[in-house]
């Protein structure tokens, strides 16, 4: 399955946020393969950052996560530079956002 997300990032914290990213810690990608994350890639627009997750389960992956210490740690350090997580209707909330179109799912004859 794959999942959109949107967060923003704190005031001046762009550069840093994108330098974090530049590699993420190898115990961290350990426990998204073992949670069934099998791909993550952000873009930014300003302070916006959308997130596409491609994975097995995103609500089992994500009711895990809080308990991987590579995760808190990773919040830890991250968490510093992100302002809030929006869900589908522009709210505070880390539900994903709502898939309007496809085009793969409308060539395989869905929507």
């Amino acid at each position: 399955m794959r999942v959109a997300l949107h967060s923003e990032i704190r005031e001046g914290a762009v550069d840093l946020y994108r330098e974090r990213h530049l590699r993420i810690p190898d115990d961290l990608v350990a426990v998204f393969g073992r949670l069934g994350i099998h791909d993550w890639t952000i873009w930014r627009s300003g302070r916006r950052l959308f997130h596409l997750v491609d994975c097995d389960d995103w609500d089992a992956a994500y009711a895990a996560l809080p308990g991987e210490p590579a995760d808190q740690a990773w919040q830890r350090d991250i968490g510093r530079f992100v302002e809030l997580f929006r869900d589908a209707d522009g709210a505070e909330g880390t539900d994903p956002l709502e898939l309007i179109w496809d085009l793969a799912a409308q060539r395989d004859g869905g929507r």
